[in-house]
C-alpha cells in the first residue's frame, strides 16, 4: 500500500466475512434440510410429520433466543457469540448425520434453533447497524447478496453430496465444511465496534463524546412504550404472513394450475434469484429517501405482486409475479433492520430488533398452517390469495400510520439518554 493512502474501512471487511459466514450458514443448517428430508425418511421408518416437526422445532427456538442474542450483541458485540454459535452448529449438524432416535433428533434440532439464533442474519444485522450509519444499506446488500444465493448453491451441492454418499455422509461432510469455514471467520475477522478501532460508524475518527446521538439510539424500554414500534412490528408481521404462505404453497399451487412440477420448482428458485436483484435495487435507495418511504413502496408492491395471482395464472402473469415478488421480497430484507436502525439508532439495536424477529417468526411459523386450513376448507387457493392481499394491504396501511405516530421519538428520547 502507498504511504499516505488510507486503509480501507474494516467494517467492509466485515462485511465480506458475514457474506461468506452467512451463505454457508443459511445453505447448511436451513437449506439442506429439504434435500434430505425424504432420505432420511426411507432410512429411518419416521413420518414426514416427524421429521418436519423438528425443523419447525429449531426456527421457533430461533425465534425464542432472539432477545437474548440481542441482550448479548449490544453488550458484547457478534464475535464470541457467533464463533460460539459455529462451533455448537458444527457439532450438532455432524450429530445429525449419525442420529438414531426420534428424542435425539428432536434434542439435535432444539440445539440447532439456539445456534441458529446465534449464527444467522438477526446478529449479522446488528453487527452491520453497528459498524455503519450512511453506508448501512450498502452494508447489509453485501451481506445479503451472496446469502440470498445460499439455496442455489447448497440445493444442488446437498443433492450431488447425497447421490454421491448417502445421506449420512453427505451431512457428515456439509458439518465439517460448516466448521472449517464460519468458525475461524467468525473467530478472527469479527470485532465488536468501530470503537475498538478509534473509528466511528463508516470509518470516521471520533472520541466517544462527539458521537451523533442518533447513533446512541434510544432504550430498549422507550422504544416499546412508544406506538410506533408496535405498528411497524404488526406491518411486518402481516407482510410475513403473506410472504411466508405464498413461499411454502407456491410450487403446489403452480401445480394445482396445471404447471408441471419441474417448471414449479424453477419458478420458485427463480424467486430467490430476483431477491438479490431487489437487494441491488434497495441499496442506493437509502441515499435519496428515507427507511420509511421505501418500506411503503416495498409494501404496496407486494400488493401489486401478490394481486397479478388474482388475475389468472398463465406464464405471462406467473412471471410478472416472480419479478416484483421476489424484488420486493429481498428489498423487505434490507428494509426492516435499516428501519430500526434509523428510528432508533443502534445502542440497543439487538435488543429492539429481537422483539420485532420474535413476533416474525410466531408469524412466519403459522403462515403455512393458516394457509393450508383455508385450502382445505374451500378446495381452492383462491381465499389464500385474497388473505394475503388485504394483510398486504392493511400492512401497508399501518406503515403509514406509523410514520405519523412515531413523531421525533428518537431525538426526544436520544436527548433524555445523554450525559450530563
Amino acid at each position: 500500500m502507498r504511504a499516505g493512502k488510507p486503509a480501507p474501512y474494516y467494517g467492509w471487511y466485515l462485511a465480506i466475512t458475514l457474506a461468506v459466514t452467512e451463505t454457508i450458514s443459511w445453505g447448511i443448517i436451513y437449506y439442506s434440510f429439504s434435500v434430505f428430508l425424504a432420505p432420511m425418511e426411507q432410512d429411518l421408518g419416521w413420518s414426514r410429520t416427524t421429521l418436519t416437526g423438528g425443523f419447525s422445532l429449531m426456527w421457533l427456538i430461533t425465534g425464542v433466543m432472539a432477545f437474548p442474542v440481542g441482550t448479548w450483541i449490544d453488550k458484547h458485540g457478534a464475535r464470541a457469540l457467533m464463533t460460539a454459535g459455529s462451533v455448537g452448529a458444527s457439532l450438532l449438524v455432524i450429530l445429525w448425520s449419525q442420529v438414531t432416535t426420534e428424542t435425539a433428533f428432536y434434542l439435535i434440532w432444539a440445539g440447532l434453533g439456539v445456534c441458529a439464533a446465534a449464527v444467522l442474519y438477526e446478529p449479522a444485522f446488528a453487527a452491520i447497524a453497528q459498524w455503519f450509519h450512511r453506508r448501512r444499506s450498502t452494508a447489509l446488500a453485501i451481506v445479503t447478496f451472496a446469502a440470498g444465493l445460499a439455496s442455489t448453491i447448497f440445493l444442488p451441492l446437498s443433492d450431488a453430496l447425497l447421490r454421491g454418499f448417502g445421506w449420512r455422509t453427505a451431512v457428515l461432510l456439509l458439518g465439517l465444511f460448516l466448521a472449517s469455514i464460519t468458525i475461524p471467520l467468525h473467530a478472527l475477522r469479527l470485532r465488536r465496534r468501530p470503537a475498538d478501532l478509534g473509528l466511528q460508524p463508516d470509518g470516521a475518527s471520533h472520541t466517544v463524546d462527539a458521537l451523533p446521538s442518533a447513533l446512541r439510539g434510544v432504550s430498549l424500554r422507550a422504544a416499546l412504550h412508544g406506538r410506533a414500534f408496535w405498528l411497524f412490528t404488526l406491518a411486518f408481521g402481516l407482510i410475513s404472513v403473506s410472504a411466508a404462505a405464498i413461499r411454502v404453497h407456491f410450487i403446489p399451487f403452480l401445480m394445482g394450475s396445471g404447471i408441471d412440477s419441474s417448471t414449479a420448482a424453477f419458478a420458485t428458485g427463480a424467486i430467490g434469484i430476483m431477491q438479490v436483484v431487489g437487494r441491488i435495487i434497495f441499496a442506493p435507495l437509502d441515499q435519496r429517501f428515507s427507511t420509511r418511504s421505501i418500506v411503503i413502496g416495498v409494501f404496496a408492491l407486494h400488493i401489486v405482486a401478490l394481486s397479478i395471482l388474482l388475475f389468472g395464472q398463465s406464464m405471462i402473469l406467473i412471471g410478472m409475479f416472480i419479478l416484483i415478488f421476489g424484488a420486493v421480497q429481498g428489498a423487505a430484507t434490507l428494509s426492516r433492520p435499516s428501519l430500526i436502525a434509523e428510528l432508533y439508532g443502534v445502542s440497543h439495536y439487538g435488543r429492539i430488533s429481537s422483539i420485532m424477529a420474535l413476533f416474525l417468526t410466531l408469524t412466519s411459523t403459522a403462515a403455512p398452517l393458516i394457509a393450508s386450513l383455508l385450502y382445505e376448507e374451500a378446495d381452492s387457493y383462491t381465499p389464500v390469495l385474497w388473505m394475503v392481499v388485504i394483510f398486504a394491504v392493511i400492512a401497508t396501511g399501518v406503515v403509514i400510520l406509523a410514520g405519523r405516530e412515531r413523531g421525533g421519538t428518537l431525538r426526544a428520547s436520544t436527548t433524555a439518554t445523554q450525559p450530563g
